[in-house]
């Protein structure tokens, strides 16, 4: 590897982002140059840079406000396709696995993994060879297989559902997008889904079909 890797860090806590640059900055394979603190200020700063100044890799966590990894990441590389991005994160839920996978992502990792696999897994994606664990590769195989099962039931996919069942329950876009941690903009694109597979009008005849689908859990 000629040259220094250059890095940048997305994640909404301050300290994390600290401890993440302070660490690469030891390795004298990486450099970091930038970080920002979600997905959107992520995507806002890489507009203002110029071609040499554009990172090598971008760490990126998973779960952040405003805009998430996933979406960060599917936003990036429509304008950055070139762009390689790791998602570090805490969880490893079979859905969020499959959804940073999707959206782009070279690599998964845990932020429980040493320091030498998170590097390991950095210069992995910085050739474009994706590095995931046993446990990640598990969840990745077990996430497309639910989500084929789900979706051939009911015709719609699992996000789509939990923003169908949270429309029954009477939120707005603004309450899905914090509870899902999605964008506005995300949950009205779902929505739209939802009307035209369900074959409604409007959010109203939405949430009657998941009443009368089963879906919605009754209250005692």
């Amino acid at each position: 590897m000629s040259g220094k890797v250059k890095v940048m860090i997305v994640d909404d806590h301050d300290m994390v982002r600290m401890g993440l640059k302070t660490y690469l900055m030891l390795e004298p394979t990486f450099h970091v140059i930038g970080e920002a603190g979600n997905g959107e200020a992520a995507l806002h700063h890489l507009r203002k840079l110029d071609e040499s100044e554009m990172p090598d890799l971008i760490l990126m966590d998973l779960m952040m406000p405003v805009m998430n990894g996933a979406e960060a990441t599917q936003a990036i590389m429509s304008e950055f396709p070139a762009m390689k991005i790791v998602m570090l994160t805490s969880f490893l839920e079979d859905d969020l696995v499959v959804q940073a996978i999707e959206s782009g992502a070279v690599s998964y990792v845990l932020k429980t993994v040493s320091a030498e696999e998170l590097i390991y897994a950095l210069q992995g994606a910085y050739r474009g060879m994706p590095v995931m664990t046993g446990d990640v590769s598990q969840a990745l195989t077990r996430g497309i297989r639910q989500r084929t099962a789900r979706e051939s039931e009911s015709g719609l996919t699992e996000r789509e559902k939990e923003v169908l069942l949270l429309i029954a329950e009477g939120k707005t876009n603004k309450d899905i997008g914090e509870e899902l941690h999605i964008s506005i903009k995300t949950v009205k694109t779902h929505v739209s889904n939802l009307l035209m597979k369900c074959e409604m009008d409007d959010r109203t005849q939405l949430a009657i079909y998941a009443h009368r689908q089963g879906w919605v859990k009754t209250k005692d």
